[in-house]
């Protein structure tokens, strides 16, 4: 009888304290290729350009979210790199700008990949901001005279930046 119970408990505890295998998916993001503007930052914890999408669609004026994500850089500021327009899908960006214009993107850095910081909101942008944007990057005084209503964005304030090398 002491026999069993000792097996007994030797199986419970060989089970109890059997280790447990997990597969954990996550992204590792080497950022040695990369480099840095603003504050340092890393890629741990890096999203998708779609789940930044769908976190915004979330959003109501007002809202922010602490986020990191990664995507394309489509165009930046031609005047002194003070904001970026980064993909979010085929037809939609998130317009990025710069906390206290503490720092600003190399002016080529159009078509590069970049890791952004900081917080996404939504944003409702006058006609007027939308004409000096226009301007800034370099678009035709047609272009810039056909905007006519506002826009509503998303947008982010970012605290740092990496540009893949």
């Amino acid at each position: 009888m002491k026999k069993t119970i000792l097996m007994a408990i030797a199986v419970f505890t060989m089970i109890a304290c059997k280790k447990e295998e997990t597969k954990e998916v996550t992204a590792v993001v080497p950022t040695e290729n990369f480099k840095s503007f603003g504050d340092s930052i890393t890629a741990d914890g890096v999203i998708s350009k779609e789940e930044l999408l769908a976190k915004f669609e979330t959003l109501k004026e007002g809202d922010t979210v602490e986020v990191k994500f990664r995507s394309e850089i489509k165009d930046v500021c031609q005047k002194k790199g003070c904001w970026m327009n980064m993909s979010l899908n085929d037809e939609k960006n998130a317009f990025i700008r710069f906390k206290d214009y503490g720092f600003f993107m190399p002016l080529n850095a159009a078509g590069s990949e970049a890791i952004v910081n900081g917080k996404a909101f939504i944003s409702v942008e006058t006609v007027d901001e939308l004409k000096h944007y226009a301007k800034d990057a370099g678009k035709s005084q047609a272009a810039i005279d056909s905007i006519t209503e506002p826009k509503v964005s998303y947008s982010f304030l970012s605290d740092g930046v990496l540009i893949k090398e």
